[in-house]
């Protein structure tokens, strides 16, 4: 029987939380029931790192073709790239070195050896108002994230990706298109406008994703999916392994 193929997940917290069904939907285990007896969703998540120390960790967790075959890779990063320079906690990565890293990701030899279907997720928004409630109750000092900055990173992902050719999940926009934006007004999520009520319904903590951020991603994502590539809808997948019914037909079943 030929081995499972890997849908592998890599970015930041927004996917390594992704797993937890403590406060309800989650993405990891909603996109692993989808493709399941299909395919091994693979959730490497690494809260807290930016591009930089995703490009460096990548080939440490990178399977060789003889260990797996990447079928669909997500790369998902940039929420912390995007802390406003001089940040306290260090995360902060300047936007051209972004862009350099996305492509360095996306380039690195243990991805192009695999040749997986390729998926590139925008950095979402984030709510100034909860930010600032948040960080408040860690004892956090000054702000580290704002919507404007946060909007830059998201465009340059986009601008990467188109100049790679590959599929882009634009969750910013679709963030932002919930929450009703229009070009030419003040970002929902600035503090130069009033709160937005759809963002604080997807984001947590100003960042961090409810469980209806994640529904959000999971149902864009299987829609790049069927859109991009039909042959991958999972409806359209055989099982690696035969069903029970073929099973038993093929294998002696031991008397009782």
């Amino acid at each position: 029987m030929a081995p499972y193929e890997q849908f592998l997940l890599f970015g930041d917290s927004l996917l390594q939380h992704s797993c937890s069904q403590q406060k309800g939907f989650a993405f990891v285990p909603a996109l692993q029931d989808a493709f399941i007896r299909r395919l091994d969703v693979i959730n490497r998540g690494f809260s807290g790192y930016n591009t930089s120390q995703a490009l460096e960790v990548l080939p440490n967790f990178m399977p060789s073709l003889e260990q797996a075959h990447l079928r669909f890779m997500m790369v998902f990063l940039g929420a912390n790239d995007a802390c406003l320079p001089g940040s306290a906690s260090g995360q902060h990565v300047p936007l051209d070195t972004y862009k350099q890293n996305l492509r360095g990701i996306f380039q690195h030899p243990c991805v192009t050896t695999q040749k997986p279907r390729l998926i590139l997720v925008t950095p979402p928004p984030v709510d100034e108002y909860s930010l600032e409630v948040s960080d408040a109750a860690k004892g956090i000092l000054g702000v580290r994230r704002t919507a404007e900055y946060t909007k830059l990173y998201a465009e340059a992902c986009k601008e990467i990706g188109q100049d790679l050719g590959l599929t882009v999940l634009d969750l910013w926009s679709i963030f932002m298109d919930a929450a009703g934006y229009e070009a030419g007004k003040p970002l929902p999520g600035s503090k130069k406008t009033v709160k937005s009520p759809i963002l604080g319904q997807l984001l947590s903590d100003g960042l961090h994703f409810t469980p209806q951020a994640y529904t959000v991603l999971f149902e864009s994502t299987m829609e790049v999916i069927k859109r991009e590539w039909p042959e991958q809808d999972p409806n359209e997948l055989q099982f690696v392994h035969p069903t029970w019914q073929v099973a038993h037909g093929r294998y002696e079943v031991p008397e009782a």
